[in-house]
């Protein structure tokens, strides 16, 4: 069994900063990639940014110089730091792992935190 949780949204001013953070737990023989996502209300979910096993970093146009993507590999923990927050920022974000559990490969998703950037 795997488990995703991912902690660390909230409410904050435009302009504000957070830090989302990802931990994977369970049966985890390997972890290929780990990513970023956020769903707005009425949008599809979109990719953030994600980052491989080996480190290599991939922004979405909207996040590149103020997110940074990075992980604790040791742990198995991924991290989200977001800068200059807009309102446009405004999202549920889940954490994706693409994550080798005993035999399988899979990915998993976790269930998502909150992040309101309002005055």
């Amino acid at each position: 069994q795997v488990h995703i949780v991912e902690s660390g949204g909230g409410l904050v001013q435009p302009g504000g900063s957070l830090r989302l953070s990802c931990a994977a737990s369970g049966s985890i023989r390997i972890i290929y990639g780990m990513g970023w996502y956020r769903q707005a209300p009425g949008k599809q979910r979109e990719l953030v940014a994600t980052i491989t096993s080996g480190g290599k970093t991939n922004y979405a146009d909207s996040a590149k110089g103020r997110f940074t993507i990075n992980r604790d590999s040791a742990n198995n923990t991924m991290y989200l730091q977001m800068n200059s927050l807009k309102p446009e920022d405004t999202a549920v974000y889940y954490c994706n792992a693409d994550l080798r559990v005993l035999l399988h490969r899979q990915e998993y998703w976790g269930q998502g935190t909150q992040v309101t950037v309002s005055p």
